[in-house]
């Protein structure tokens, strides 16, 4: 980032370099073009032994989870996660923008470790530095059908992901795979299957509506950490969907309006659960669950659909 820039002021400056950068295949996995063209750097990033990442399907659950991680670091101080934008707090490994925005690997490397890192990336692109280093790993995962109805309205208003179109294609879309970080059942289940084996600590979203406080509790011991109970219910209330709503430093409003156009659709949406019964037809639910089946019949994933 140049000096004197703050994140907005840098996305402002980059201006109309910023477009719907169509995706382009990296090992069989869409990724939008910017990533792809810099993937060798990305796939070269060692980190730290100390440093945890967040990795995840797009929207499911990424900035509630780096918020109680960042929240759970600083023992519950409020004012010092409110130090810098999320992206700023916990870069995004792979993310590649026009200058002089800066690159996830930018902020990573002014960074000293431990470090928090956040990824989107399928568990067969992550790089082999997380597992040689035996680095520590948080998973989130959120059933199929919210996951794609809150990727559907975040496409929308993100004015660098490709064009979602009209819901009834989308879904055909979201099935195949075609979308930004390849297809979503590739991504759960690869991080299923080398959970135990890679000290994986894998979370469900519905869980983390359900009872956020034991969620909490959860990854506090995953990271080796203590704290005490009022300090654990301060993190549940901070991070609850109201407060992180209207925290400009984890509502994503520090984005310009060209890049997240929020009158279209706000980055915090709804944070519910269940809320794709509002998008299917019969006929498209039908469709979606028997490829569902089909897709995941080689695993058993306790997923949820309504809480």
């Amino acid at each position: 980032m140049e000096k004197g820039l703050t994140y907005s002021e840098a996305i402002e400056k980059a201006g109309n370099k910023l477009c719907r950068f169509p995706l382009k295949s990296v090992r069989g996995v869409p990724l939008m073009e910017p990533i792809a063209q810099k993937w060798d750097s990305v796939w070269a990033f060692c980190p730290d032994p100390s440093d945890l990442l967040i990795a995840t399907y797009p929207k499911a659950g990424t900035t509630w989870t780096q918020e109680i991680v960042d929240l759970l670091l600083h023992n519950g101080d409020a004012e010092a996660c409110k130090r810098a934008p999320t992206v700023v707090r916990i870069p995004f490994l792979e993310i590649y923008s026009p200058p002089p925005i800066p690159s996830g690997l930018d902020l990573l490397n002014a960074m000293s470790p431990p470090r928090v890192i956040k990824t989107h990336l399928p568990i067969q692109l992550v790089p082999e530095g997380f597992w040689e280093n035996k680095c520590k790993v948080i998973y989130v995962a959120r059933n199929a059908k919210d996951n794609m109805v809150s990727y559907y309205h975040f496409d929308r208003m993100n004015m660098t992901q490709p064009e979602p179109g009209p819901w009834e294609g989308y879904i055909h879309k979201f099935m195949k795979g075609e979308l930004g970080w390849g297809s979503w059942y590739d991504h759960v289940k690869g991080y299923w299957e080398e959970r135990e084996r890679r000290n994986i600590l894998y979370l469900f979203y519905e869980d983390m509506k359900e009872n956020p406080r034991r969620e909490v509790e959860r990854i506090m011991r995953y990271l080796d950490l203590s704290l005490s109970d009022d300090v654990i219910e301060r993190i549940v209330e901070l991070t609850s969907f109201k407060v992180m709503k209207d925290n400009p430093m984890a509502n994503y409003t520090f984005i310009p309006k060209p890049v997240f156009d929020h009158s279209i659709s706000p980055f915090m949406r709804k944070g519910e659960v269940g809320d794709w019964v509002n998008y299917f037809s019969p006929t498209q639910l039908q469709l979606f669950d028997e490829d569902y089946e089909r897709q995941m019949k080689t695993v058993n994933i306790p997923f949820r659909t309504k809480i």
